[in-house]
């Protein structure tokens, strides 16, 4: 982002727009856009990174926060647009920043899941990546593998609970 936002770099826009872009969409899913909405609303976010780049300030928030934070305004105004109703869990204010135990926890927790993947058997690990780190359906998992949807679900399934066995004590 630093890169973005001193040297205007393309490259580091590019890694950022592929990193976020496939987070935003399923976060915009959740945030109930529909259909081209969800499109428009990540295509205006990365714009407006892009744009106001220049007003980020790693001391104030993370990327991800900050580039969350225009997802989560720009999913207003869409709704409002439309005379929807903003969901529940867009109505709470985001706290100005995280206390440094909060930032510890979740770096220690993303950490513990990491190696808790890494453990798992190369091929539930990878329908789990597919299907959570890279929000892909099932029946997109099945297009892009050829594997059965009942093999797709079985490996999912048994991944998350080895998962959730070895991430019992978190927390």
């Amino acid at each position: 982002m630093l890169a973005v936002r001193d040297n205007r770099d393309r490259a580091a826009f590019a890694a950022l727009f592929d990193f976020f872009a496939p987070r935003l969409k399923g976060f915009a899913i959740r945030s109930g856009a529909k259909g081209g909405q969800v499109e428009d609303i990540v295509q205006d976010v990365m714009l407006t990174v892009w744009r106001k780049a220049d007003q980020f300030d790693p001391q104030r928030a993370q990327v991800s926060a900050w580039i969350y934070q225009i997802a989560r305004n720009r999913q207003i105004d869409v709704m409002r647009k439309e005379n929807k109703p903003v969901p529940e869990e867009l109505h709470y204010e985001v706290e100005d920043e995280p206390d440094a135990g909060q930032i510890l926890a979740v770096e220690q927790e993303a950490e513990h899941l990491k190696k808790a993947i890494s453990r798992l058997k190369p091929e539930q690990r990878a329908m789990i990546e597919q299907a959570y780190l890279g929000e892909l359906s099932h029946q997109d998992i099945r297009e892009l593998t050829g594997l059965p949807l009942g093999t797709i679900k079985s490996r999912i399934r048994l991944g998350l609970e080895k998962l959730r066995h070895e991430l019992r004590g978190i927390r």
